[in-house]
Parts: C-alpha cells; structure tokens; sequence
C-alpha cells in the first residue's frame, strides 16, 4: 500500500485497517508501521482534537493519580479555605498558586493557566453588586 497524507474518513479507515494487518504479521515492517503511524495521528490531530483539561480537574486528577487529599494541597495553595474555595470553582488560581502547582504536583503549566471551563465560573472583579435597602 503506498503511503500519502489522509484527507478523507474513507482513507483514515483504509490506513487504520492496514496498521492493524501490520501488526498482525509475527515480525511487522517497523519502518512501515511507524510511517502509517504517523500518518493516522496526524489525521486524528486535525480531525479531532482533544480540548485542554479544566485545571481544577487537572489538580483532582493529579490528586488521584497519586492517592492523594485536597489536604495535600495545603503546601501548594496555603488554607483548607483556599484549598475548598479553588476546587469548589469559587477561587481562582494565582499566578503564586499555579507555580507551586506547577513545580510540587508536576501539573503544566499551560494547563492551569487555562480559565475554568466550569458552569460556575467566577463574576468579573468589575461586575459590582449593589444591593438596595429595601423600603418599608
């Protein structure tokens, strides 16, 4: 089969299908599989890309990954209240926060800097709310 940049669902399918029959041979043509390899996955990069992470889903699943507490954070974020208020959505991270994290939980950074994709996402600082007394 000779090999060319994919463009169409059709030849993505054909190439997934040859890789496969590659790797179903006992020793496969690793030059070969590499190339259509690359091929599909640059196919895939354009075809369906994968959203950054929400960075306080990313400080969760770093917590998971590694059997950890929100408590854990506490060196990272400074308070228990800071530590709920960031995992909560309510708080966003600083720029002091974020290279904590960054540096002691190995979360990059270019995900934390990232606004929270959340439905709860935070008011602007300059959307006030006023309240009125209310009249008798």
């Amino acid at each position: 089969m000779k090999a060319k940049v994919l463009k169409t669902v059709r030849e993505y399918k054909v190439a997934l299908a040859y890789i496969e029959r590659l790797m179903d041979q006992s020793t496969p043509d690793e030059a070969e599989l590499d190339l259509w390899s690359l091929l599909v996955e640059n196919y895939e990069e354009a075809h369906f890309p994968i959203a950054k992470p929400d960075p306080v889903e990313a400080i969760r699943f770093r917590l998971e990954q590694s059997n950890s507490k929100p408590a854990d954070l506490l060196p990272y974020l400074g308070t228990k209240s800071r530590v709920s208020e960031v995992l909560s959505g309510k708080r966003p991270l600083s720029l002091a926060m974020i290279r904590s994290l960054h540096h002691g939980l190995k979360i990059p950074a270019e995900i934390l800097i990232e606004a929270p994709t959340r439905s709860a996402k935070l008011p602007h600082p300059s959307r006030r709310t006023i309240r009125a007394p209310i009249a008798k």
